[in-house]
C-alpha cells in the first residue's frame, strides 16, 4: 500500500508519502505546498492545484489520505482549511485516486496514542514510527506523514470520501 498523507492548509499544506509492505512503514516523500499570501485566494487555490497534481503525479500513490477540516475559533483560518481541502478532493478526483478523511483527534491517537498530542510530540512520534533520523518540518509535513500512518493502521476507522472512478 502506497498512501499519500495531506494536511490541508490554504498557506501551507503539507504532504507525505509513505509505503507499507511485508515490513516496517517507510516515508518514500515528505514536503509542503505554500501558497503566496499576497496573492488573492483563488490565485492561491490555483496554485495549490497545480503543485498538487504535480505530487500525486511523481508519486503516484494507491490512495490519498486527508485530514479533515476541523471547527476552529478562527472562522477565516476554517474557511481557508476548507478551501485547501476541496483543493485536495479535486486534484485526487481527477487522478482518479480514492480519498479518505481523518479527524485530527484520530491521527494524533493513532500516532502517539493521545488524541490531544501536541505538534511536537506528532513530529517526534512520526519520526521514531518511520526510523528517521529528525523529525520532519515544519509541522504540516509530519502531519501529513502522521495522517499516510493513520490510514495504513486504521483500516476500520476509515471514512471514505470518494472512490476511484
Amino acid at each position: 500500500m502506497f498512501v499519500l498523507g495531506i494536511d490541508p492548509g490554504l498557506t501551507t499544506t503539507g504532504y507525505g508519502a509513505v509505503r507499507k509492505g511485508n515490513g516496517s512503514p517507510e516515508a518514500v516523500a515528505v514536503g509542503v505546498i505554500r501558497t503566496d499570501k499576497d496573492l488573492p485566494v483563488a490565485q492561491r487555490l490555483l496554485e495549490l492545484h497545480r503543485d498538487l497534481e504535480g505530487v500525486l503525479s511523481d508519486l503516484d500513490p494507491d490512495v490519498v489520505a486527508l485530514e479533515q477540516v476541523f471547527v476552529n475559533r478562527n472562522l477565516a483560518t476554517a474557511t481557508n482549511v476548507g478551501r485547501a481541502s476541496g483543493i485536495v478532493l479535486l486534484a485526487a478526483a481527477s487522478a482518479g485516486l480514492e480519498v479518505v478523511e481523518y479527524s485530527p483527534t484520530a491521527v494524533k491517537a493513532t500516532v502517539t496514542g493521545y488524541g490531544a498530542a501536541g505538534k511536537h510530540q506528532v513530529q517526534d512520534m512520526v519520526a521514531r514510527r518511520l526510523r528517521l533520523a529528525v523529525a520532519p518540518t515544519p509541522a504540516d509535513a509530519a502531519d501529513a506523514l502522521a495522517v499516510a500512518l493513520c490510514h495504513i493502521q486504521n483500516p476500520a476507522k476509515r471514512v471514505s470520501t470518494g472512490a476511484a472512478t
